[in-house]
């Protein structure tokens, strides 16, 4: 008997031998050891006393049944009252290495910050009634002052389909049968946001869901791309993720649009402008933070410059053009370059090979490096164009591969990865919102870090499926597997920061930085939690 569980041991270590995080498990000090066996036992304690099986969940559609990793917009209202998503509140995260700047805040501060200007109007193409509000979307634009409007709601028998009516008047005039100025809050919430019914109901598959996800952005995109709201809606960002302990970002922006609109209504301010505003605001904030003698909270901002996937070739050599300029101008700022949107029904890498070939020949000519960072991979898909992307990303040498969720099936292109220090942006609740996985156990995370591939732990669009900052895809990824602990926790924190476009000295800045918050975490975990759920026995209910 013990000669077998001797060879079953050394079978799991051999197993498991290539993970990341064992440097990190092998490294944690007493009291990080201590820490993470109260995070197992909350995490056993949880999983029977919140996460029963034979609890029915308490919303549907969506799984009928409670269990750690599951749907998550079923599963949120629960997730925030649990010990474990307070205590990963306070860890700090690192780095945020993808998500879109245009789904990074909460939809009603976006929405808070539309009201509070006048020259915001909205429109609808077909008459609302009750039973039209989940099918008419608001289209929102500022106006210039000449066309401004007096017209008093959306709602009234007399309005005209298409007439544009000041966003205040359409709030505060809101149909009572609809639900008065709230329920024009909540249409237009509703208009930015995934909900359960929807992703789990409705929309239940890639293609469906998509259609929803990219209406949401129909809906916001004018409204952030409003100068006065902009230079708002950076800073909510920055803010909302310092609260969530991230300490850096690097955002992709989409420049798909050449100009956005400005304060008198012209749509005249070049992308050029945009990098200003974004390098203003960065700087006002962590100047405030100086000055409250929190430097380590925060340690900057870089940019990835991205377009569609679906513009041509010559419209794409604009864009790469309008990249290296910028380069040029803001160094400190363009941390790289991708092509976004629906993989599944978008143009694959393929397409753009020339001009992004000769894209990296402009830069060599330049003398300045910009990498690519590609969404690969972001498909069920085995041997389909979207899937095949991960190779051509890989051939252009992409520094981080955005989701590469259906990497798992190449064990070659898992290798490569692997000695060629490829990190994968790992975004798990937005692959299951978006239907790729219908849950995190089943999610493909696990076997890419047991091939030894370094993984970023990122959110995509926080604000249309509410997984705001980076703790609740930290919650789901730790309850989701028991060989997690909290060496892969920090490996994921640290492997941000490494990864990350940041120089060598800042990211030396920014591990010191972490250390010490670090150490302050395992310090909360043990005062608050180490007598209740310190022994080395799970905690029964």
């Amino acid at each position: 008997m013990e000669d077998y569980l001797k060879k079953r041991q050394d079978l799991i270590q051999q197993d498991r031998a290539l993970r990341p995080d064992q440097t990190y498990v092998d490294a944690l000090s007493l009291e990080e050891r201590k820490a993470d066996n109260v995070l197992r036992n909350i995490r056993t304690y949880e999983a029977q006393a919140v996460w029963n099986g034979d609890k029915p969940a308490k919303h549907e559609p969506g799984p009928s049944h409670m269990f750690p990793g599951m749907a998550f917009l079923t599963a949120r209202e629960t997730i925030v009252n649990t010990e474990l998503f307070k205590i990963l509140g306070k860890m700090p995260k690192g780095g945020l290495l993808h998500a879109h700047l245009d789904a990074t805040v909460r939809v009603d501060i976006l929405l808070r910050f539309a009201i509070q200007q006048p020259a915001i109007h909205v429109r609808v193409s077909e008459p609302l009634a009750p039973n039209t509000l989940r099918s008419v979307l608001p289209q929102f634009r500022p106006l210039r002052k000449s066309e401004w409007t007096n017209i008093p709601s959306l709602t009234d028998p007399q309005y005209s389909s298409g007439s544009w009516v000041p966003i205040q008047n359409a709030r505060n005039n809101f149909s009572i049968e609809m639900g008065g100025p709230e329920g024009f809050d909540r249409w237009v919430i509703d208009a930015l946001m995934i909900n359960p019914s929807e992703a789990y109901g409705t929309h239940n598959t890639t293609t469906k869901i998509w259609q929803k996800f990219s209406s949401t952005f129909m809906v916001s995109n004018p409204l952030i791309r409003f100068a006065p709201i902009w230079t708002q809606y950076i800073r909510e960002f920055l803010l909302s993720s310092i609260s969530d302990g991230i300490s850096y970002v690097e955002p992709r922006i989409m420049f798909f649009m050449k100009n956005m609109f400005g304060e008198d209504g012209e749509e005249n301010i070049p992308h050029r402008v945009w990098f200003q505003m974004y390098e203003r605001v960065l700087n006002e904030v962590k100047e405030e933070l100086k000055a409250q003698g929190r430097e380590d909270d925060f340690l900057g901002s870089r940019i990835i410059y991205s377009t569609m996937r679906s513009i041509s070739c010559e419209e794409l050599e604009w864009h790469l053009s309008d990249c290296l300029a910028l380069k040029q101008e803001f160094p400190h700022l363009v941390a790289g370059f991708d092509l976004v949107g629906h993989e599944d029904s978008l143009r694959p890498l393929i397409d753009y090979i020339e001009p992004l070939l000769k894209f990296v020949e402009r830069q060599k000519e330049l003398g300045v490096h910009i990498p690519f960072i590609f969404h690969a991979g972001e498909t069920t898909g085995d041997g389909t164009a979207a899937d095949v992307n991960l190779y051509d990303a890989i051939l252009l040498g992409t520094k981080r591969i955005g989701h590469g969720f259906s990497l798992y099936k190449h064990p070659k292109l898992m290798e490569i990865c692997r000695e060629k220090d490829i990190c994968i942006e790992m975004c798990p609740i937005s692959n299951e919102i978006l239907r790729l996985t219908g849950s995190m156990p089943m999610h493909p995370l696990p076997a890419v870090i047991n091939h030894g591939v370094h993984v970023a732990l990122c959110s995509d669009d926080p604000s249309v499926f509410g997984n705001m900052g980076l703790s609740f895809d930290f919650f789901q990824v730790f309850v989701a597997s028991e060989v997690n602990n909290l060496g892969t926790l920090r490996m994921l924190v640290w492997d941000s920061i490494k990864f990350s476009s940041l120089e060598d000295q800042e990211k030396q800045r920014a591990y010191s930085a972490l250390d010490r918050s670090w150490t302050k975490f395992i310090k909360y975990i043990l005062d608050k939690y180490g007598g209740s759920f310190g022994d080395k026995r799970p905690v029964s209910q």
